[in-house]
């Protein structure tokens, strides 16, 4: 690159970095006001853990969560080529260390991926039937990992978790939401609102695997209309356009 080049770059990453500083610290600020009309209006609980029986479409994953793990072990046989989320994912890199967290995505943040769709058609087809779908992919957790502390960036999502490689010592492999851990079940769904301070640890010989479904929570007006502005305003982030460009890289 020539020295001319060089500094645009390097101009570029500063102005960037900054935009980005300024935009997490409006957000947070903005967050609380935001998550109080959605929660007021929500259509399901604002519960830590939300009952499956609020999702119509859980079982339907559930019923068919062997058929999604034959696609997933299909995948495992290449494993090398699933990219780590702190390589795609920006706002993860900070909780996401290293290789330990590797991620297959089908939809993120609403955009489909078709070329990882074509490779796994079953789980596509389930995938592609969930309602107001934000992001969906498998969350590979390595054996001695370890997710520290942390929130989710709205109430306008939630997510929810299939499993579908479980550590039989279920004790040290755990999800901590709202200082109450819980397991989690092959074949079960278990949804909640990750803005809840969650934490997640394998500190088993072997990898936990779930597939990660992230939905737009059911809101009704005036509620939907905060949360529309808000996720906008997400959706046309920076941190969004940087996810894409990587997940287009290790597509390549």
């Amino acid at each position: 690159m020539a020295d001319g080049q060089q500094v645009l770059e390097d101009e570029r990453r500063g102005f960037n970095g900054w935009r980005k500083r300024a935009i997490v610290k409006v957000g947070k600020k903005l967050r609380r006001h935001f998550d109080k009309v959605i929660a007021r209006y929500s259509d399901i609980p604002t519960s830590p853990i939300i009952p499956n029986d609020v999702l119509p479409w859980a079982r339907p994953l559930e019923e068919n969560w062997q058929v999604i793990r034959g696609d997933l072990l299909r995948m495992l046989e290449e494993r090398d080529r699933i990219p780590p989320l702190a390589s795609i994912s920006p706002d993860h890199r900070k909780i996401a260390r290293g290789d330990e967290w590797r991620s297959f995505f089908f939809w993120a943040y609403g955009n489909r991926i078709d070329e990882n769709c074509a490779r796994c058609p079953d789980t596509a087809r389930l995938v592609d039937a969930i309602p107001d779908l934000v992001t969906a992919f498998f969350s590979i957790l390595d054996p001695g990992s370890h997710i520290p502390p942390h929130r989710g960036v709205t109430k306008a999502i939630f997510n929810s978790h299939l499993g579908l490689i479980v550590p039989a010592d279920a004790e040290k492999c755990w999800i901590e939401i709202d200082g109450v851990r819980h397991g989690w079940s092959e074949g079960r769904l278990m949804a909640f609102d990750d803005t809840y301070r969650h934490e997640v640890r394998n500190q088993t010989d072997a990898q936990r695997v779930v597939l990660l479904v992230q939905t737009r929570r059911p809101v009704r007006y005036p509620g939907k209309l905060a949360a529309d502005v808000f996720l906008g305003g997400v959706r046309h982030s920076p941190f969004i356009g940087d996810g894409m460009k990587n997940l287009a890289r290790w597509g390549r």
